[in-house]
């Protein structure tokens, strides 16, 4: 043969090697890769080629599926009272990725999750029936929250202190998830929603971590019981006034220069809101210790899944003295959500055991077989002992009978809970952050529910904002609906 036609036949041979080389690595490498690519609208095409799984809250579907025309994607996701869910649900777009519900249980509501498949789904390839979620919603105790709210920026959680499945989950102002659905508007809706200066995508019920102010200061009592540096809720503190931030000449302040606060029991502390005598107690104890209390109620936990992941609520670290006298009152550098507020007063509610928070019961097939409980996974730690968890609910009861709370008293309910007023803006050059948790227990069914609410921003003007006036309302509300009879 002549070289130069055998040099040129092992170089096309070569070429050919490195074709197939090349076809073989996308077929069986790079092929899953551009698949499961979010711009590859096959994807899109197959996952609304029918209608979606739906959301269940209380036996009835708050999503469904519609037909569209004049297009490749044969179905798009609708929503049933939109706005009201759209904390929980999230929302299923033909442009955008899903999130929230929609997002979690992506798969299993289109038909891809591999325990949908029959044994002749496997054999043909084809698509299973989707399946459903159920959640834990309560739909009274949700629309209570929501429309208690109304038009103020803020986040409400109610959670069962007994099961930990979490009852509402609140957040306004809201949106509506149909605006997002279709391809064709949803851009236009997004860079809407986008430029909205009160951020309506924004969950903050779950996602938005803010100083929780006063309602911290059950964390510093819990902290300062279980040590023992007081014995109980009426033995009198070391709490002088002025109190005087350590290693500085700054005195912390009181709300009222009227109250009893001086050498004030933990009850009596919690009744007035006393910041001298939980900035000092927080000093006393260290902040270690408050850290160590504040991580077991659920702080610093940046994997708080219910099963959408939570923000993870604050508890700083190496601060000096005189910061942590500041976080002793639920402000420097703490924060929190208005779950982590509402997990506080479950635990305290039962007895010191926090069970899990969670919003879905149960995952089913299209046929309504159960796939997974929750309910019966969900685990429980003691946070507190018995005796603290009693101590402190009586002065959280305190609160409302004779403190700053009185606004969320119910007949024929036990109601313990706490305000906070929490500081915003440089030199609290800003509207302050009003928050409100605790507990009812109903005095004929010993039915239970914990709820925290805050209210980032209202039209109440500024002497007005109070956990009281505008928080201990909507936390009345969504008591009174998830204790109803």
């Amino acid at each position: 043969m002549n070289k130069t036609i055998r040099r040129a036949s092992v170089f096309v041979l070569l070429l050919v090697l490195a074709l197939l080389g090349r076809a073989t690595w996308l077929q069986f490498y790079d092929g899953k890769a551009l698949a499961e690519d979010t711009k590859n609208r096959r994807n899109a095409i197959q996952t609304y080629s029918q209608p979606l799984g739906n959301i269940v809250v209380a036996g009835s579907s708050i999503t469904g599926s519609a037909r569209t025309s004049g297009s490749d994607l044969a179905y798009k996701r609708t929503y049933t009272a939109g706005k009201l869910y759209a904390a929980v649900t999230g929302y299923a777009s033909q442009a955008f990725a899903p999130t929230q519900l929609e997002g979690i249980y992506q798969d299993l509501l289109n038909g891809t999750d591999n325990r949908l498949k029959s044994v002749m789904d496997t054999v043909t390839g084809e698509r299973a029936a989707p399946g459903n979620v159920i959640t834990t919603i309560d739909p009274d105790v949700q629309k209570a929250g929501y429309r208690t709210l109304g038009d103020k920026k803020g986040g409400a959680v109610a959670i069962d202190p007994k099961t930990g499945r979490i009852l509402a989950v609140v957040s306004t102002p809201s949106y509506n998830p149909d605006s997002l659905t279709d391809a064709n508007t949803a851009g236009s809706a997004w860079k809407s929603l986008l430029g909205n200066q009160d951020k309506p995508l924004t969950n903050r019920a779950l996602r938005q971590p803010l100083p929780p102010g006063s309602t911290f200061k059950l964390v510093v009592a819990a902290a300062a019981l279980e040590d023992g540096l007081y014995g109980n809720v009426d033995v009198k503190t070391d709490s002088p006034i002025p109190y005087t931030l350590p290693g500085t000449t700054t005195p912390l302040r009181n709300e009222s220069t009227s109250a009893p606060c001086e050498n004030a029991p933990i009850r009596v502390a919690l009744q007035y809101s006393c910041n001298n005598v939980f900035g000092k107690m927080a000093v006393d104890l260290g902040q270690d210790k408050v850290r160590a209390m504040a991580e077991k109620f659920g702080f610093d936990d940046e994997q708080q899944d219910v099963p959408v992941r939570a923000f993870a609520s604050s508890y700083p670290k190496e601060m000096d003295k005189a910061q942590t006298a500041l976080s002793g009152i639920g402000q420097f550098d703490v924060t929190a959500t208005p779950l982590q507020m509402a997990m506080v007063s479950a635990a305290i509610a039962n007895g010191g055991k926090l069970v899990s928070p969670h919003m879905v019961s149960q995952v089913t097939d299209s046929g309504g077989d159960v796939l997974q409980n929750y309910d019966d996974t969900t685990d429980s730690k003691e946070i507190v002992s018995s005796t603290t968890a009693e101590q402190l609910q009586s002065a959280m009861q305190t609160v409302i009978e004779q403190g700053t709370g009185t606004n969320a008293r119910i007949d024929g309910v036990t109601v313990g809970g706490k305000t906070g007023t929490a500081q915003h803006g440089e030199n609290n050059s800003k509207t302050p952050y009003a928050w409100f948790t605790s507990y009812g227990k109903s005095d004929s069914t010993g039915k239970e529910v914990a709820v925290a609410v805050m209210v980032e921003q209202s039209d109440a003007a500024r002497s007005e904002v109070s956990g009281n006036g505008l928080a201990a309302p909507v936390a009345k509300a969504m008591m009174q609906a998830a204790l109803k009879n």
